[in-house]
């Protein structure tokens, strides 16, 4: 009777190691589920996400197996989240600002809740608040862009948040301008062609739509207050100053002070980890191609690369910076 017990006792163990041991198999399968075509979320072609976005794309197919990644045009930071969100694509280029807005609901995202399913990969540059018109259009300060036809970029956009916010401080709405959505490309014609006064842009500098209505036109930025600057600070944690020189533009005085938020990249959650971390590491293998598709390249550095992180990160990503 004791040995039957003993062997009854020993062919329950093998069966429950067993049974453990398929379930393991069947997770760790479905863990390394590698993504061969990847989808790269960046923004509008005339602004820093798209050549940098192009950059990883390129940089992740041409050094990573089984990978083809690709960098797409979009309406920039919420539609990213949204999409990314909704399982559309696998990484994309947003503001810190508007990844935290989405993980807590808040915001923008206050009236739909919170998205969920992204991480963070990286921070990458500071991504400046420019607000630029013509010389001769008499804009000054923020304040008087009051009754003007101003851009307020895309619809949804980071950059429609931010011209929200900063016309908040100054106690304007849209109800107090004549407010255009246009990305960075068509504010900048329009500008040219008169049809808008000022243009909000949220960007790394320099931007390429204000480099290129420069060399045809007389341009200036207009600067934020010291005080409104302090508010914005205060009221907005993700916002700091930034004074933007002469050394940024080459066509015109565009000293200049302002605020500014980070450039991030961030993933789906349900990426393999182990590909995360080689898509990752091949991006930092290779820098100098980021800095040769745009100058803000030049700012991701592995030593940067959590500064002004505001959600958690991807455990690809975690694992490349903890090994590294």
């Amino acid at each position: 009777m004791k040995k039957f017990s003993w062997l009854l006792a020993v062919i329950l163990v093998s069966m429950l190691v067993l049974a453990a041991c398929g379930g393991g198999d069947e997770e760790s399968e479905n863990d390394d589920e590698w993504v061969e075509n990847v989808t790269i979320l960046t923004g509008g072609e005339a602004g820093v996400y798209y050549p940098l976005g192009l950059a990883m794309g390129e940089i992740m197919s041409e050094n990573v197996d089984d990978v083809n990644a690709t960098g797409i045009t979009t309406g920039a930071s919420v539609v990213n989240i949204n999409d990314i969100s909704d399982g559309e694509a696998e990484f994309a280029l947003v503001q810190n600002d508007i990844a935290y807005y989405a993980q807590e609901g808040t915001e923008m995202f206050e009236e739909e809740g919170a998205r969920e399913g992204f991480s963070g990969v990286f921070t990458m540059y500071p991504e400046t608040i420019q607000i630029v018109t013509l010389a001769d259009s008499g804009i000054e300060t923020v304040e008087d862009l009051e009754g003007m036809r101003v851009a307020v970029g895309d619809v949804g956009s980071g950059t429609e948040a931010n011209a929200n916010q900063i016309l908040g401080v100054h106690d304007l709405t849209y109800d107090d301008l004549n407010e255009e959505y246009m990305d960075f490309g068509d504010a900048s014609s329009n500008l040219q062609d008169g049809n808008i006064d000022a243009a909000f842009v949220t960007s790394g500098t320099p931007t390429g739509s204000i480099q290129e209505l420069s060399a045809s036109a007389d341009v200036k930025l207009v600067s934020i207050s010291d005080d409104m600057i302090e508010a914005l600070e205060e009221e907005y944690p993700y916002y700091t100053r930034q004074d933007i020189s002469n050394d940024d533009y080459e066509n015109f005085d565009s000293e200049a002070s302002t605020v500014a938020v980070q450039a991030m990249f961030i993933v789906r959650d349900d990426m393999p980890e182990d590909q995360v971390y080689e898509l990752v590491a091949s991006i930092f293998d290779n820098l100098d191609d980021m800095e040769n598709a745009h100058d803000r390249g030049s700012d991701l550095t592995l030593d940067s690369a959590q500064d002004g992180m505001s959600i958690d990160l991807h455990p690809g990503a975690e694992r490349y910076y903890d090994e590294n």
